[in-house]
């Protein structure tokens, strides 16, 4: 139990590191640098080489030589270093590795060998007085090899953030490569702690830490990721309150932690890995993290870089040996990685420019290279010697790396096909409707809800899964399967519905899910809308909802063959909804589009009033209203790579213009928006989209939007 004066001693430590870690961290920001600079070198004019110089009756009572003291120091910082590689684990997507191919795997592999092959053979040259006391010679140039390979994800995705580049194809090479670089380096890592009781490299010992590791890998893969998704399905299906959900993210971590300390490897591995697992769940809320990730920054994170720099005595550069083998490893380390990714990416075909910018960009080393520094020195793999000139190497390359890239990547556009599809991806990024989130299509089966699914399977992006939901006790097996089997181009899981069915598909909706896609029935209902089930979820969903009804001549068994789809262009927020499905779709399927704009009028001789010279005015007025609706339609067509032409018409009637306009132009597709009102205790979506659902030939889509829906809105 510590003492009063511990524990008076220890809230002054905690006070002196936080402010002065904010403070030179907003400094390093404001000079354009990673604000962990700030930090370590905020421990470092704390630590023995400034206040110990300066002042050292001060920093003796600020930070004495008392174990039980820098253990409670101790304790904080490394559940700071824990809870960061939980949200580095987070922003870790290893689809991206895959997606990214030969570049990736060649800037990758460039930058790993290169580097650790540099680091082992620097590790085995070092002199003997910087090796730790639990080191042999083997682990030590192990643990070197990983701090030359590894890489600092989350300073480069803030390098590449701040300059706006995210999503572009050099940035996504390099964020994958990043990612492979720091998995490998934490897999080094945890096999150089499991190895550092041994003090040699044994092979036995080594094949055991790795098998250990393996099954760790493959069990956290596998098990914990269905155990994860469990969880959160439970959670998001209860409603559950943010600290209930706080409370199991951190409970994952810790248990992931432990087991692998347990195993012999650090738990910071474990955490690495359990925010990869936490990320990579479907029903995890991107939000979830938000209070802890900014608790993480603002107060774990700066004091556990703080801490390290604490423990750095730069006086050390003061002996010519420290400073030497400095400089050489900084060297190295710097010509390794650059050559590394350079070489790689120039071997998979990419640009010089963009080639040269992966050699930069993945020589960032920052927070992740200190925390393997401070494990190094933990296990006592590194002594005070090397872990400066770790430290050291670390600030480097993390201090010079921004500029570099930004000088590179500065007004850098990129291929016009990339353009295009950050153009795509920003249009997707202001959809109203289809964006990225999961579908959901609850079926009984039947040729309608085949065609639902061949509608969205079009019109939304390949990458957003769908789920389809067996609703109904006597749902044939066949049926549903057809359903699943329409779905050509995404993933899709399935699922039984249990009980009531309305009310298993609105506890599904609150599972991360964007739309709902359904499909109506054939035959009309008296007093129903679509059909009671249909009209009763239109009334409940709190999420934008998708109908499609079959034509009467449609051929279900054939493959979406619509040549022409008509869509109403009215300026309202559901009729922008159906225009994204309308051109998406058409765009897909190579139809044309054709735009319609109804200009009413009370009787059928006013219509013919408007084309009378003293009417001009009130002519041009209606045309000037229907032309700018009009061109936004074409517009939004034109963005979506759709085909389009679009007519105006005149009429007393809406439904019977668009009717008649449809049986002209052989429209075989119809997509309506509707407002979902009330009316007499059942939905009502105007008599206009009623009639044309009843009286149309074509095939007919219906979107609706919740009250209050802006594209972002999400049920839970």
């Amino acid at each position: 139990m510590p003492s009063e004066h511990q524990l008076f001693v220890f809230w002054c430590q905690l006070l002196a590191l936080l402010l002065a870690a904010r403070l030179l961290g907003g400094v390093a920001r404001g000079l354009g640098q990673p604000p962990v600079i700030g930090e370590l070198l905020a421990g470092v004019l704390l630590g023995p080489t400034v206040l110990g110089n300066v002042a050292p009756a001060a920093h003796a009572w600020l930070f004495p030589d008392d174990p039980g003291q820098r253990g409670l120091l101790a304790g904080l910082a490394w559940l700071g270093v824990f809870l960061l590689l939980v949200l580095t684990g987070m922003e870790t997507d290893l689809a991206l590795v895959r997606r990214l191919g030969r570049a990736t795997a060649r800037v990758a592999t460039g930058s790993l060998v290169l580097p650790l092959a540099a680091g082992v053979a620097l590790g085995f040259a070092m002199p003997e007085g910087f090796l730790g006391p639990n080191a042999s010679r083997g682990v030590f140039a192990l643990l070197m090899g990983a701090a030359l390979a590894l890489s600092a994800l989350p300073v480069i995705a803030k390098i590449l953030q701040d300059l706006d580049l995210m999503r572009r194809n050099v940035a996504q090479v390099l964020i994958a490569a990043a990612m492979v670089d720091d998995v490998i380096g934490w897999i080094l890592l945890g096999v150089t702690s499991g190895l550092a009781s041994s003090g040699s490299v044994d092979a036995m010992r080594l094949a055991g830490t790795v098998s250990g590791l393996a099954v760790f890998l493959v069990a956290a893969f596998t098990l914990g990721q269905r155990a994860v998704d469990a969880l959160f399905r439970w959670l998001r299906a209860r409603r559950a309150e943010l600290p209930n959900t706080l409370t199991a993210v951190l409970a994952v971590s810790i248990a992931s932690g432990a087991t692998t300390h347990a195993l012999g490897l650090e738990a910071v591995f474990g955490a690495f890995i359990a925010g990869i697992v936490l990320g990579r769940s479907r029903f995890h809320e991107a939000d979830t993290a938000a209070p802890f990730d900014v608790l993480t920054r603002a107060f774990f994170a700066p004091l556990f870089f703080a801490t390290a720099g604490l423990r750095t005595d730069m006086t050390l550069l003061g002996v010519p040996e420290v400073a030497l083998w400095a400089v050489v490893a900084v060297a190295l380390a710097s010509a390794s990685k650059f050559a590394g990714g350079f070489l790689g990416a120039r071997a998979a075909g990419v640009p010089w420019r963009e080639a040269a910018a992966l050699g930069v960009g993945l020589n960032a080393r920052g927070a992740v290279g200190i925390v393997l520094a401070t494990v190094g020195l933990s296990i006592g793999v590194l002594n005070e010697r090397s872990y400066t000139v770790a430290v050291l190497l670390a600030l480097f390359t993390s201090m010079i790396a921004p500029p570099l890239l930004r000088a590179l990547l500065r007004g850098w556009s990129g291929s016009e096909e990339e353009r295009a599809r950050l153009e795509r991806e920003r249009l997707l990024g202001a959809s109203l409707l289809v964006r990225g989130d999961r579908l959901l299509v609850p079926s009984h089966g039947g040729p309608n809800s085949v065609l639902v699914a061949r509608i969205v399977d079009h019109a939304w992006p390949e990458a957003v899964g769908a789920s389809v939901l067996a609703v109904g006790a006597d749902v044939p097996e066949a049926d549903v399967a057809e359903v699943r089997s329409a779905f050509a181009r995404r993933d899709v899981a399935y699922e039984k519905a249990g009980g009531e069915p309305l009310a298993a598909i609105l506890q599904h909706a609150r599972l991360g899910y964007g739309a709902i896609a359904v499909g109506a029935t054939d035959t009309r209902v008296a007093g129903a809308l679509v059909s009671p089930f249909v009209d009763e979820l239109l009334a409940s969903s709190p999420l934008p909802v998708v109908i499609a009804r079959r034509g009467r001549r449609a051929d279900v068994a054939a493959p979406l063959s619509f040549r022409r789809i008509l869509v109403p262009a009215a300026g309202k927020p559901t009729g922008r909804a159906a225009q994204e499905v309308a051109f998406r779709l058409a765009r897909q399927l190579g139809a044309r589009a054709l735009i319609a704009h109804v200009v009413t009028t009370p009787t059928p001789r006013r219509v013919l009033s408007l084309f009378r010279r003293e009417d001009d005015e009130r002519r041009a007025a209606a045309e000037e209203v229907a032309e700018r609706v009009v061109e936004e339609a074409r517009v939004l067509a034109a963005q979506l790579g759709a085909q389009a032409e679009a007519e105006i018409r005149l009429g007393v009637s809406v439904p019977d213009a668009l009717l008649a306009l449809a049986r002209e132009r052989a429209v075989d597709l119809l997509v309506l928006g509707a407002d979902l009102r009330s009316f007499s205790g059942r939905p009502f979506l105007g008599h206009g989209v009623e009639y044309l659902l009843e009286q149309s030939e074509s095939s007919v889509v219906i979107v609706t939007l919740p009250p209050g829906w802006n594209g972002s809105s999400r049920a839970g």
